[in-house]
This record gives C-alpha cells, sequence and structure tokens, in this order.
C-alpha cells in the first residue's frame, strides 16, 4: 500500500493548458466517504479503477491502495455509489524541482471541473514529504491542502456551484 502526500491549490488561470502534456476525461463516484476513508470508482476515458484510501496520517498524507478494474465494472459499481458525483478533465503538466535542470518526473494534475463543479479549477502534486520544495508555476493559486471543502468526496455531496 501506498502513502500518497499531495499538496493541493486553486489554479488562477488557463496558463496551466499550454505547459500541459496530456490531458483525460475523469468521472468518479463514492461507495462510502466517512472518518477520513474513501472508497470510489474512477472511469478515466476507457478504464475503470477501484480505490480505497485511509485517514490522514498527517496532513496531506494518507494511505492509498488502487487496483485497474474493466469498464464494464466500473460502470456497475457506479451504480451502487452514494449520490453525487465528480465529472472533471484532468491536464498533467510537468513540475519543476528546485536544483533539478529539468523534469525530474513530478507532476503537476490539474483538475477542470464539469456539471455542478463548473467553475473550480484545481492543482495537486505528489511529492516525497510534505516538506519538499517544488517550483510554483505563475497559475498556482492558494493552497487548500486541508480545506475539506476541495476533497473530491466532499465536492460530490456538496457541489462548488452550492457555496
Amino acid at each position: 500500500m501506498n502513502i500518497e502526500t499531495e499538496k493541493k491549490f486553486l489554479v488562477l488561470d488557463d496558463g496551466f493548458k499550454a505547459q500541459a502534456v496530456k490531458s483525460y476525461r475523469i468521472r468518479q463516484g463514492y461507495l462510502a466517504h466517512d472518518s477520513g476513508r474513501t472508497v470510489r470508482v474512477r472511469i478515466r476515458d476507457d478504464k475503470g479503477f477501484l480505490t480505497i484510501k485511509g485517514p490522514s496520517i498527517i496532513p496531506g498524507s494518507r494511505p492509498e491502495w488502487e487496483k485497474e478494474i474493466s469498464l464494464q465494472e466500473a460502470e456497475d459499481l457506479f451504480a451502487l455509489c452514494k449520490p453525487g458525483s465528480v465529472d472533471k478533465t484532468r491536464w498533467i503538466i510537468p513540475a519543476q524541482m528546485p536544483g533539478q535542470a529539468g523534469h525530474d518526473g513530478r507532476y503537476f494534475e490539474v483538475d477542470e471541473f464539469h456539471g455542478e463543479n463548473d467553475g473550480l479549477v484545481m492543482a495537486e502534486i505528489e511529492l516525497g514529504s510534505p516538506d519538499e520544495p517544488f517550483e510554483r508555476p505563475s497559475w498556482l493559486g492558494k493552497e487548500v491542502t486541508d480545506d475539506k471543502r476541495y476533497y473530491n468526496g466532499y465536492l460530490a455531496e456538496h457541489p462548488y456551484k452550492t457555496w
């Protein structure tokens, strides 16, 4: 099982799109979400995934288990999900790390939300530790890592447009 350490930010403008190396559409629903534990089903383009996340160990870090499943299995599991879902386009942007001449394998994932969360654009970067430094691109805004309103599970139940 992996420990995921990430930081989340609001995005100021769409300057990230010119830096993107790929993008894909994501739809996800939640089978369970309480006490910091999440069981989610996701369809990314034509692939399905089942993900289980545990409660945060330290801010921004939590255990995560993910398994690819068939598209049909993912569609079947959507029928069992709680009401509400998340629909977004994810843009992948190489991240510059201090002291590195080029890209070192780290990426910003920028989520441009659709539907009930339309208008919300967030970026996250996965780090080796919560205090690992990284270069902030000009389009990166306020950090919202610890604001639960910006968690996808919360957005599925309490859409951004209702705040």
